[in-house]
């Protein structure tokens, strides 16, 4: 028998639940996450910001929540951007200190990247609308605990119930939800909201999308909840070199990496082909991969391409040249085999985007398979508003094993395919995620790597803009590296 507490309780949330279904918060269809993944189910709960006595609701949970709990802290912080407001009604509400995460550092100013007054040792309780994996949530502890401040728990008003809270917990961080996916579920289905069908299609997702694979230990410890989302066995590097199925270029870019400990490509864009030589020779022994734009050079010669090459021989490292091919066959066939730049004679790796049809990788095939050199398809990018995503991505992934004797992997955002043989190369990382006015989008190392599952980092202003540029490429190839092993600990055996 549920108590009165208990009753008035779950009537709360059913109310809440159905309000935020009445304003279209919670959406059922066909819907493009940002990963490329396609869902049956989209939260939006940017929407409640034009609804106040929803958002005065949704503030009131949370605050409770975090007093049922016994919870105890000295300042609270919402993760951008959508629990801002909702932290600030409860700190306004209740008279207690708030502190703001920016999701990138001021260039001017003091630069900081929290506002408000931080006491090194007090305890801050994080808020947020959604929780899928808890990277989101995990950016905002690291960044307050680089502070010196403590982090123990959050608070979310939906548990999307697909790996989050096991992440976090893992991490030392636990997870407080208002509503869970299961229960909004039963709450819309009970209400006629949705049907049968589209309740299970959406369970479906949920169970064969979990962000979250256990460790072993966790698994022997007997846990149901490890056992039911672990899903794959994570081979290493060295291991997905050995599998014929793998490309021989992609065999000797991860029989590098494994060698040198390093899954950090430097994104080379400068304009003067003595300095990009000198940082070739700065940075080549933390990388495995150089990436050129060689058209940005304004003082380009043959002599520049025979220096690089030379020093990826000395360094062991491949050049990637980020040409992004994208006309008929024919066309770039002869960009990439001739012109000024000679790309096929210097470079091991290029891309191209997939718009065109097939008809761009069996020109650049034929000039690049008896060099035995590889292209990566665009199947994602780190700009905001890019149109590759959904169907488009996944006719990339398409595309790519139909040409598999030359495609041996991505430029994406995240893990796309599941055959090892594919490498996947994250563009836009930096150590603090966020973006630039241009409309470029950050993404941190371990989210890249170990949430996403990625393969290589490739990461430029955070290492070219930085004062001592070895001192960063030594941080983020320590970071890329850590974020490796900690996913190979956490894979399935």
């Amino acid at each position: 028998m549920l108590s009165t507490d208990s009753k008035m309780g779950n009537e709360c949330h059913e109310s809440l639940i159905l309000k935020l279904h009445d304003v279209q918060a919670v959406k059922f269809g066909k819907f493009t996450l940002k990963s490329g993944i396609t869902s049956p189910i989209y939260f939006d709960l940017r929407v409640i910001v034009s609804h106040p006595s929803l958002m005065n609701q949704v503030s009131s949970l949370l605050y409770q929540r975090a007093k049922d709990q016994g919870l105890k802290y000295q300042s609270i912080c919402g993760v951008p951007y959508t629990a801002l407001p909702l932290a600030t009604i409860i700190c306004a509400n209740h008279e207690l200190p708030m502190l703001i995460r920016r999701k990138e550092a001021k260039d001017y100013g003091t630069k900081k990247i929290i506002e408000g007054t931080i006491h090194p040792g007090d305890t801050c309780l994080i808020i947020e609308d959604v929780v899928t994996s808890g990277s989101s949530v995990m950016e905002t502890a690291l960044v307050l605990q680089a502070e010196g401040l403590k982090v123990t728990d959050a608070i979310v008003l939906m548990d999307r119930e697909q790996g989050g809270s096991a992440m976090l917990a893992k991490r030392g961080i636990e997870l407080h939800s208002i509503i869970s996916i299961s229960g909004l579920l039963s709450v819309l289905l009970q209400a006629e909201r949705i049907d049968t069908s589209m309740a299970e299609r959406v369970r479906r997702f949920i169970q064969e999308n979990n962000t979250y694979e256990p460790s072993r230990d966790e698994e022997d410890n007997g846990s149901s909840d490890a056992k039911k989302v672990c899903k794959r066995k994570e081979l290493s590097y060295g291991d997905r070199a050995q599998l014929p199925s793998t490309h021989p270029l992609a065999a000797q870019l991860l029989t590098l990496m494994e060698e040198k400990k390093t899954n950090l490509c430097v994104s080379a864009d400068l304009t003067a082909c003595e300095e990009l030589l000198q940082l070739a020779d700065l940075l080549g022994p933390h990388i495995c991969l150089l990436k050129t734009h060689v058209d940005i050079l304004q003082d380009f010669s043959p002599a520049f391409t025979k220096s690089l090459v030379d020093l990826a021989l000395k360094h062991n490292f491949l050049i990637f040249e980020d040409r992004k091919f994208a006309d008929i066959g024919n066309t770039v066939k002869h960009q990439y085999e001739g012109g000024l730049f000679q790309i096929s004679s210097w470079s091991h790796i290029v891309n191209a985007h997939a718009v065109p049809g097939p008809g761009v990788v069996k020109g650049l095939s034929e000039v690049g398979h008896p060099l035995n050199r590889g292209c990566l398809l665009i199947a994602q990018m780190s700009s905001q508003g890019s149109l590759a995503t959904g169907d488009y991505t996944q006719a990339v992934v398409k595309m790519a094993e139909e040409h598999s004797d030359f495609v041996f992997g991505f430029i994406s955002g995240s893990r796309i395919s599941s055959k090892p043989e594919f490498l996947h190369m994250t563009p836009g990382v930096q150590m603090l995620s966020g973006g630039d006015c241009l409309g470029q989008q950050y993404s941190r190392p371990d989210d890249v790597i170990f949430n996403k599952g990625s393969d290589i980092i490739i990461v430029g202003r955070g290492i070219l803009g930085a004062s001592d540029m070895v001192k960063a490429a030594a941080e983020y190839r320590e970071a890329g590296w850590n974020a490796y092993l900690k996913r190979l600990n956490n894979s399935c055996l």
